[in-house]
């Protein structure tokens, strides 16, 4: 098999991966067996558990209609779920003489957001807050160094630094000896 072809297949296994634990942590959030999901669906019962172990390539179709009886989009059982932060460092971008932009992190998501701006003193902690369901948070550390922790991890971020992370667990931003400038954007689902 050639790169380009395995490339390909561990793509599909991903999103297979993907979708297989978005169908069942949502079957299970909303109280239905797979039976009760095999007659809202049309789908048979067999072919609902091979999706949910990730070894069945299902249709278009077959996952829009299994959106539907959940009540999500089709979207929502493809987009991979965040288990841990996803850090960018200041190093990571090249300076040079002519102008640049630096993009942090992209979405093709229509999600609402809300933009803020934060100082935090030195020897400081933030309220420990989390966002609902499906959020998403950017932090973008202006100047000074901060801890970033939330559900079973913490990172370290510096000036330049960014970080994206699900924000729908307490997290909370603690400094050391200095105060912290610190941009971060909320995304949410839409409502």
């Amino acid at each position: 098999m050639n790169e380009a072809a395995e490339q390909v297949e561990a793509a599909g296994s991903s999103l297979r991966a993907v979708v297989a634990g978005n169908v069942r942590r949502i079957r299970l959030t909303r109280g239905l067996s797979l039976r009760e999901l095999s007659e809202l669906t049309g789908v048979s019962k067999a072919l609902l558990s091979q999706i949910e172990r990730g070894v069945a390539n299902p249709t278009i179709e077959v996952l829009s209609r299994v959106a539907t009886a959940l009540g999500e989009s089709f979207l929502e059982l493809a987009r991979p779920r965040m288990d841990g932060p996803e850090v960018l460092r200041a190093g990571e971008h090249a300076e040079g003489a002519e102008p640049s932009v630096r993009t942090l992190f992209g979405s093709w998501e229509r999600r609402r957001f809300e933009l803020s701006e934060g100082n935090i003193p030195a020897r400081t902690s933030s309220v420990r807050n989390s966002h609902g369901a499906g959020s998403v948070e950017y932090a973008y550390v202006v100047s000074g160094a901060v801890t970033l922790s939330s559900a079973g991890w913490s990172v370290e971020l510096g000036t330049g630094d960014a970080a994206r992370f699900a924000a729908e667990h307490d997290h909370v931003y603690t400094t050391g000896d200095g105060p912290v400038r610190v941009l971060t954007l909320v995304s949410f689902d839409e409502i």
